[in-house]
């Protein structure tokens, strides 16, 4: 990982939302060896997330409670004295999203407005990280996203990420809140236990000896990040904004590894020598962008962040992930 020095993190109060979800788990992880005081939120127990399996989970203070509880921020930031927040609290499921809009609005965008307005309450305060998504530019006829382009989110999910980047870019604008945004690339690696998702799924596949499913038709095209690269991106911008001034920014996460649904699981299916199982396409997915991918050239050239994991390192690392998980 990257990092200004070996102190940067040490004994820095750090406040983690949604702290035990996939990217959440990885990020509290490196945080926790790096030395910072991490408090995360957690609104259910689960027992098989990568943070609890990691043994992590005892080396933080773990707050009960909901994003959507304003009283309950403002206490933790003011109680823990917190200077760093990274906010990666969402409904991160499109299907649920589509199912169920009103919870997704609720909790990614009233859940962001509390989260910033605490922020702004607490003079403590010196870096927020809020994590949008890719798909908060919507569809879009100019392809890789660049940072340029106007957020247009059309179905649940993707409306709720632009909003929420909105939001941040309101507090920075209106109260000069030090916030900066993450747009990624769709994450993969060791530890997510949502086996709908396409990697996870075909690995947890093979490894029963069953055939991929595909939801989609598997032409859909998605940019695909690396975890520990994702984890190395967040660490380093909220580094990078204790030297420079880049509030209000946003910035794309990707590693430029892009992919056809079915491209990627036939990778997956050669890396572990499975060929032989060809996915089941059941092309049965709504209310998702045919074509994503991201343009990383910003955060490269104003900041000079690189990913570092090729792809098939980093699908080797993921898979040898799931064979030691089951």
């Amino acid at each position: 990982m990257i990092s200004q020095t070996s102190e940067f993190w040490k004994n820095r109060n750090v406040f983690v939302t949604g702290g035990t979800g996939f990217l959440g788990s990885w990020l509290v992880k490196d945080l926790v060896q790096k030395g910072a005081s991490v408090v995360c939120l957690v609104r259910d127990q689960v027992p098989s997330s990568f943070l609890n399996r990691s043994g992590m989970m005892e080396q933080v203070v773990a707050v009960s409670g909901d994003i959507g509880d304003i009283s309950l921020m403002l206490r933790i930031i003011s109680e823990y004295e917190i200077d760093t927040v990274f906010h990666l609290a969402a409904q991160s499921q499109v299907g649920v999203a589509y199912n169920n809009p009103a919870e997704t609005f609720e909790v990614n965008i009233r859940g962001t407005w509390n989260l910033l307005e605490a922020c702004r309450a607490q003079s403590t305060v010196r870096c927020v990280v809020v994590a949008s998504s890719d798909k908060a530019y919507g569809q879009s006829d100019v392809l890789p996203y660049n940072e340029e382009l106007p957020l247009a989110g059309r179905y649940p999910y993707d409306v709720s990420k632009s909003c929420a980047d909105l939001l941040s870019v309101s507090y920075y604008q209106t109260y000069q809140l030090p916030v900066c945004i993450t747009r990624c690339a769709n994450l993969f690696g060791g530890g997510d236990i949502n086996f709908k998702r396409i990697i996870p799924g075909t690995i947890r596949s093979v490894l029963m000896n069953e055939r991929p499913i595909i939801r989609s038709d598997g032409k859909f095209i998605r940019d695909y990040l690396y975890v520990k690269d994702a984890v190395d991106a967040y660490l380093f911008l909220s580094e990078k904004m204790e030297d420079i001034q880049i509030g209000g920014e946003s910035f794309n996460i990707s590693s430029g590894n892009i992919f056809s649904v079915l491209e990627i699981t036939e990778k997956i299916l050669k890396l572990m020598g499975r060929s032989d199982l060809p996915p089941e396409i059941l092309n049965t997915a709504k209310a998702e962008i045919p074509e994503q991918s991201l343009s990383a050239e910003k955060i490269e050239t104003m900041l000079g962040w690189k990913p570092k994991f090729p792809v098939d390192k980093a699908l080797n690392e993921t898979i040898r992930w799931y064979e030691d998980y089951t």
